[in-house]
């Protein structure tokens, strides 16, 4: 090594002007650690050297919780996402559209006019299965005071509609009919592909009618596809539940109407009606929780997010007929509550996850939260664990982790404060929830280290003793010009965890100077986030487009997510947890489409990052071709000159059993790399397993149509006098295990 291209990994030399690069050993607690990675810049650009040193160990463990998940009730993530439940609006809701603006208070706007209204009507429904001609129906349905998503089954004339009130309160829906076969419906797609019998509950009374009839029909059919009859409907509110079986042959490519009818004139008050594929797993959708459980996921945070910040949680426990419906105040559309604690922790012991629940710290009081710990943690002898029992849960749920709060320093967050404020209320929180159970874990609401030291300064200053773990949510991006090039977009992202890796190491060494004992970071909310801006010019052509711009969808965000990981570990164990965002559809993870599942290229990288969980870091040397990023993104506008990337950054590990375990990233643009790996002092058993995830541009994504169109591919790699070598190609990022010989 010589001191003129060896150099400590700090963007801020970076930003001199440095073309080389090396891992800086961050500070740890009280233990000194040595550098894990060493990167020099290599004359060739077209090959690079990474040298293993197994002798050279890290003291820490890799962190278990690295390949986290965040869910939130935002658009399809829960409900038509995780939930299995298929129908929209099922209880009948009054339905408010969000304007995409927020009150000085933070709660979102909703549409007032009509037109507005009508126009986002049009925009969502063809996603949930309507027919173009169907959507006039809807909006004719929904002015005549039948909810939002359902239409008359019958002619105006005859199916009359109108609000009316629940046992409880709230919105229910009022039908009536003037002959038999007449009622409610509603297009929706069915998960054919998987299964062939449907569950249905209907929530309902009526002064006339004794049955209804609940139906599935294909476009253009004469007769129904599968249809049952519900006895015993009377005056006073009952549930009435069911079957509908359609042949396995049914066609599975085409969206179904769901009908709800009487089976003779008169009328009836419907307050929910839900219905389910029969597979379901405790109300949630199968091939979520298989996708999720293959892929090990150790952690999952929720309920938010923005949400949080006006969620009150006992609306989302109990039976599901005495939990009210109320507007999304976040993100607009309703919260029908389907979907609470139990149903949460039922999905995490479903996957085989931890549990972590982020309190409302907004609208929310230190009392609440208390609640909320006892009901998940107390036991049934105490008030709140007994009330857990009743809902059918006698043992405790045993959350540990819990998040004081979510992005309280964004004015978009409901109640949101100033950074002295949210000290204020960390000490309430704080003190009340320790007092339910004094072994949780607390997770302090951080700002982001790109721009907030500000409120991070303050939170460490006013927080001391009571501050262990504080938060991060590195969404960077921001709005980029449509003249920008496609690639300086991506490699703006691909710099971006250097620069989050100091500035995490320097909020460790100020927690460290605090007195913060043992502190530690939570990334609770992470993904891509550049957005396509306004052109300059207004006749200009822009090279950047919804195509060509990399998201959390494409490529780039499993190179991404992996770089982080990668970055995490070198801080281990400041570092010691990461929830991406998100489950289902919203941002990177899982996608869910006309009731198909199918992955995101994130997904396979973190799935497969998850077998480095409790391994043991060890130094690497690396010699690689260097990058640099263009600063493009607004995000890393504070990154003064330029900043350098090795193309390859790696990471290795020994595993619990004693395997070798590399994960490699190409991310670079210039070409294909020959990677010699040496395995100086590791005796390998001949053959290594390779995964490699990898496509022609960093913006290739999986679609619908396409749903497998960047995978991972499973491969063997043989070690010949302890080396192996491996063609990347760019954008690629590689998991390599190497077995010890014994």
């Amino acid at each position: 090594m010589t001191p003129n291209n060896i150099i400590k990994c700090s963007l801020a030399a970076l930003a001199a002007g440095c073309l080389s690069a090396s891992l800086w050993a961050a500070p740890r607690d009280s233990q000194a650690s040595t550098s894990l990675r060493q990167l020099r810049e290599t004359k060739d650009p077209d090959r690079a050297i990474l040298r293993v040193r197994p002798n050279e160990r890290s003291p820490h463990k890799i962190p278990l919780y690295l390949t986290g998940k965040f869910a939130e009730h935002l658009g399809a993530n829960i409900y038509n996402g995780m939930d299995a439940q298929i129908l929209r609006n099922p209880t009948f809701a009054d339905f408010p559209f969000s304007t995409g603006q927020m009150t000085p208070d933070g709660v979102t706007r909703f549409h007032s006019d009509d037109e507005k209204i009508t126009q986002e009507i049009r925009r969502q429904a063809p996603r949930w299965g309507w027919p173009e001609a169907e959507l006039d129906a809807v909006i004719t349905a929904r002015a005549d005071g039948l909810a939002c998503w359902w239409i008359r089954d019958g002619p105006r004339h005859a199916v009359q509609v109108s609000p009316d009130t629940g046992p409880l309160g709230g919105r229910a829906q009022r039908v009536q009919v003037e002959t038999s076969g007449q009622g409610i419906a509603q297009w929706t797609f069915l998960p054919l592909h998987r299964v062939s019998e449907y569950e249905f509950e209907v929530f309902a009374r009526s002064p006339d009618l004794a049955s209804l009839s609940i139906s599935l029909s294909a476009p253009g059919a004469n007769m129904p596809s599968a249809k049952a009859t519900v006895e015993g409907l009377s005056r006073e509110w009952k549930k009435l539940s069911g079957t509908l079986t359609l042949s396995a042959d049914a066609p599975s490519d085409r969206a179904y109407s769901f009908s709800l009818t009487a089976n003779a004139p008169g009328q009836f008050v419907i307050g929910r009606i839900l219905l389910r594929p029969a597979d379901h797993i405790q109300g949630t959708d199968p091939d979520v929780v298989r996708l999720l459980k293959e892929s090990k996921l150790p952690i999952l945070r929720w309920p938010g997010g923005n949400f949080v910040s006006s969620y009150h949680w006992e609306d989302g426990v109990g039976p599901l007929e005495q939990r009210p419906t109320k507007p999304n105040y976040a993100w607009g559309g309703i919260e029908p509550n389907l979907f609470g604690t139990d149903e949460f922790i039922a999905f995490c012991r479903a996957v085989g996850c931890e549990p972590m629940i982020c309190i409302n710290a907004g609208s929310g009081t230190p009392a609440e939260a208390a609640r909320w710990i006892e009901y998940c943690n107390g036991p049934a002898s105490s008030p709140l664990g007994a009330r857990r029992a009743a809902n059918g849960h006698p043992s405790p749920h045993r959350v540990k982790h819990w998040e004081v709060g979510n992005e309280l320093w964004g004015r978009w967050q409901f109640h949101w404060t100033t950074a002295a404020g949210y000290v204020d209320r960390y000490a309430d929180f704080s003190k009340a929830m320790l007092a339910a159970d004094p072994s949780i874990v607390l997770y302090a609401c951080g700002a982001p280290v790109l721009w907030g030291k500000q409120w991070n300064d303050t939170l460490i200053a006013g927080s001391v003793p009571i501050l262990k773990t504080t938060t991060d949510h590195p969404l960077v991006g921001g709005n980029v010009s449509p003249a920008a090039d496609p690639l300086d977009v991506y490699r703006d992202f691909m710099a971006a965890p250097e620069v989050l890796e100091k500035k995490w190491a320097d909020l460790q060494r100020q927690m460290v100077q605090a007195g913060v004992k043992a502190p530690r970071l939570a990334v609770t909310e992470l993904q891509m986030f550049a957005r396509i801006g306004r052109p300059a010019e207004a006749n200009s052509r822009p090279r950047l487009t919804r195509e060509n711009l990399v998201s959390p969808g494409t490529l780039a965000e499993a190179l991404y997510d992996v770089l982080l990981y990668h970055a995490a570990v070198r801080l281990a164990p400041f570092v010691d947890m990461v929830t991406h965002s998100a489950t289902v559809n919203h941002g990177g993870g899982l996608r869910k489409e006309r009731e198909r599942v199918y992955a995101n290229p994130c997904h396979y990288a973190q799935a497969g990052f998850a077998v480095f969980g409790g391994a043991t870091p060890i130094a690497i040397e690396l010699e690689a071709g260097l990058e640099k990023a263009p600063l493009v993104l607004p995000d890393l506008k504070n990154v003064s000159g330029e900043t350098a990337f090795g193309a390859i950054d790696a990471l290795a590990a020994i595993s619990p059993n004693d395997e070798l375990l590399l994960s490699l990233v190409h991310r670079g643009t210039s070409g294909p790399i020959q990677l010699v790996v040496d395995l100086d002092g590791f005796q390998p058993s001949g053959t290594a397993q390779v995964r490699t995830l990898t496509a022609d541009v960093p913006w290739a994504a999986n679609t619908f149509e396409k749903s497998e169109a960047v995978r991972p591919v499973d491969g063997t790699v043989t070690v010949q006098s302890g080396k192996l070598e491996l063609d990347l190609r760019p954008y690629t990022v590689a998991r390599v295990i190497v077995p010890r010989s014994r």
